[in-house]
């Protein structure tokens, strides 16, 4: 693991340590660490509905390209 420097704004680093103090985090580190996986996870997430958005126009156009659930088992 590689370790970085970080500024933050003093309200957000208050509620970091809030969060902390409450015992959803260990440290700082952690919880800036889950922060940036909820947002990794977020983006994939985010991808993935964007590719069933396109995915659903696609069928809309051409609905023959659907195959049936039938036909699957």
């Amino acid at each position: 693991m590689a370790q970085v420097q970080l500024r933050l704004p003093q309200k957000t680093l208050e509620e970091i340590d809030n969060w902390v103090a409450e015992g959803r985090f260990k440290n700082r580190s952690d919880a800036i660490k889950s922060i940036i996986n909820y947002y990794q996870e977020r983006e994939k997430t985010c991808g993935f509905f964007n590719l069933l958005l396109k995915r659903s126009e696609e069928v809309k156009q051409h609905p023959e390209s659907l195959i049936p659930i039938e036909e699957l088992e």
